[in-house]
């Protein structure tokens, strides 16, 4: 039976096609029952609806205007999705920190695509960040990385990451571009793996300093 999925998106949803074109042409086994965006204006809402995939629109500041909490946000949502039933939640591109408060719905069920290499640039900004370090001459490569979600950023047990190599003659948006190139790849490989395997079989939640990598794609 195929996985049950729901993404969760705040911009332009790039991520988010390249699992709907995966899921179409039939490499990735899996249904997209719900796409959330927490912005009213992301992109990967039309996406979402091209394809005829259902879509909630979900805003963090309508909890806060009445006095309610980022937690009371996140048990508020997790209750929504839970309707849905699904076996993951893939943060692409999602601009909010999850607390426990959601996480303690799905254990071992959200995982997120982060545009940095394990213990490196976490939270906003990665790529940019990784760049200036780059041409500090303090890395001499950075990458992406697909992990299981806990309630420190960018932090859980690694699922799969890719290696996005620097050229001298960079800029941010050629470095930008490639990288996204990657991210692309790197959700769907990273999707098929989680699609084919129990869920018994993932980690409970420690660090990726703790948990060995699972795999290691390298990008030119």
């Amino acid at each position: 039976m195929a996985k049950r999925l729901i993404v969760c998106i705040s911009g332009s949803g790039t991520n988010l096609q390249a699992i709907l074109d995966a899921i179409a042409d039939g490499r990735l086994s899996a249904e997209l029952v719900l796409v959330v965006s927490n912005r009213r204006g992301a992109y990967g809402l039309e996406r979402a609806q091209r394809a005829g995939v259902p879509t909630l629109y979900f805003p963090l500041q309508s909890y806060i205007k009445v006095g309610g909490s980022r937690e009371s946000y996140d048990e508020a949502l997790a209750l929504r999705l839970r309707e849905y039933e699904p076996d993951l939640i893939v943060l692409a591109g999602w601009m909010h920190v999850f607390s426990a408060a959601f996480l303690r719905h799905f254990p071992n069920q959200v995982v997120n695509l982060h545009p940095a290499l394990p213990g490196t640039f976490p939270g906003l900004h990665a790529i940019e960040r990784a760049l200036d370090a780059y041409r500090r001459d303090e890395i001499a490569y950075s990458g992406c990385m697909v992990h299981y979600v806990i309630p420190e950023v960018d932090a859980g047990a690694v699922i799969a990451e890719a290696i996005v190599r620097f050229d001298p003659n960079d800029t941010l948006e050629t470095f930008e571009a490639r990288m996204h190139t990657t991210e692309h790849m790197l959700i769907v490989d990273a999707l098929q793996q989680l699609c084919a395997e129990p869920r018994s079989a993932r980690p409970t939640g420690a660090s990726h300093a703790e948990q060995a990598l699972d795999s290691h794609t390298e990008t030119a």
